[in-house]
């Protein structure tokens, strides 16, 4: 039952719209909270994946429009909640006190802690420029110039990171290689978002808590503060809350310690769902829950090497029913336009089907992708 509920928490097993347009695409994103962004694009963006896995066949576009496209039409916002997100709007004002604590050097990678105290001139520099000669990115910047890859910050990027953390810049747009393109925040998110009240810290934290067993229907503590990784200082009195209200409601699930079931939470009988998942899928991202909901033990092997990686590089599991029953290594070949099957395997008790339920699913996602379907590299399973 458990896992019914989660998954139905999550958006699966719901009648699919075909085609999916901007407001089915709106409503997941108010369901899940956010969409977690990640630079590996040996597939496609992890942030177009979640809304694929539930609505099938959207419109990249339509998410490109709302996440980066024209003030008047957007409707997410980029900020750091369970790790780099989109989010929508109505969650800006439940994540400034995390902007504050970063103001105050509290929060945000130690790195560029330094730049709310002892170097804040220097940020606030970076902040000016960006004022006078609108959005830019770090490579705009002469002192950036030389640094390339992901992981590879000279100073100036460290210092525009504070400022997006402490919430003075935003992301305008993403350009080439999915550069970060920042300008202030007030003039990428709407008058009437910045003009939302800052709850208190408490209130906040309730807020982000309720949302949190909202998306899951039934979890621990432990993963009702991951979702929005609240420290347990921040979360337990939140849960507490709660729990006095009958928002959370304790219950018992076997092999869990302790579980809170959201007072709304839906409770199907049955899940009628097939999808692949994307490594960063808020169903699945937090691997012990995964392991105790669906009995399968999934790790992303991206930083493995090669020789030790027990399925592969870009491995996405596939959803059937209410059950995780393989797991897939799939790999967009652009220029040849193929979508590359580069090893499959099913679980020992996956159901007849799922071979053929799988290449329908391949096959959906080639289409979407704009691919040839389901090539399989040599000796794939």
């Amino acid at each position: 039952m458990a896992r019914r509920i989660a998954l139905a928490a999550q958006g699966f097993g719901a009648k699919p719209v075909v085609p999916p347009g901007p407001a089915e695409l709106r409503h997941t994103l108010k369901r899940v909270h956010l969409h977690q962004i990640d630079s590996v694009n040996v597939l496609v963006r992890a942030h177009y994946l979640p809304a694929f896995s539930r609505l099938g066949s959207f419109d990249r576009a339509d998410l490109d429009t709302i996440a980066w496209g024209p003030k008047r039409k957007r409707r997410l916002f980029e900020y750091w909640a369970h790790e780099a997100s989109l989010l929508p709007f109505d969650m800006h004002p439940l994540l400034r006190w995390r902007m504050d604590q970063a103001d105050r050097g509290h929060a945000g990678w130690t790195g560029m802690r330094i730049f709310a105290t002892e170097r804040r001139a220097e940020a606030m520099a970076l902040l000016e420029r960006i004022r006078g000669d609108g959005p830019l990115a770090a490579s705009d910047f002469d002192a950036h110039k030389g640094q390339s890859g992901w992981w590879e910050w000279s100073d100036t990027k460290r210092a525009l990171e504070w400022l997006f953390w402490a919430g003075h810049i935003t992301t305008a747009t993403r350009r080439g290689g999915f550069e970060r393109v920042y300008d202030l925040t007030e003039r990428v998110i709407p008058d009437e978002v910045l003009a939302v009240p800052t709850p208190s810290d408490a209130v906040a934290h309730k807020a982000l808590i309720e949302r949190a067993a909202r998306a899951h229907g039934v979890a621990t503590t432990r993963e009702l503060r991951d979702y929005f990784r609240l420290s347990p200082n921040d979360a337990l009195p939140a849960v507490r809350a709660l729990a006095e209200e009958g928002i959370l409601i304790p219950v018992e699930v076997p092999g869990w310690r302790s579980a809170w079931l959201h007072r709304d939470a839906r409770r199907p009988r049955r899940i009628e769902a097939q999808a692949l998942l994307a490594p960063f899928d808020p169903l699945i991202w937090e691997r012990e829950r995964t392991e105790r909901l669906f009995a399968f033990r999934y790790r992303i092997e991206i930083y493995v090497p090669a020789e030790k990686r027990q399925f592969g590089y870009y491995v996405l599991p596939f959803l059937l029913g209410d059950r995780l029953v393989a797991r897939v290594d799939l790999k967009a070949d652009r220029q040849a336009t193929q979508l590359i099957v580069q090893s499959v395997h099913f679980e020992a008790d996956a159901p007849d089907h799922a071979r053929d339920a799988l290449e329908c699913e391949l096959g959906k996602m080639a289409r979407w992708l704009g691919l040839n379907g389901g090539c399989r590299s040599a000796g794939t399973q």
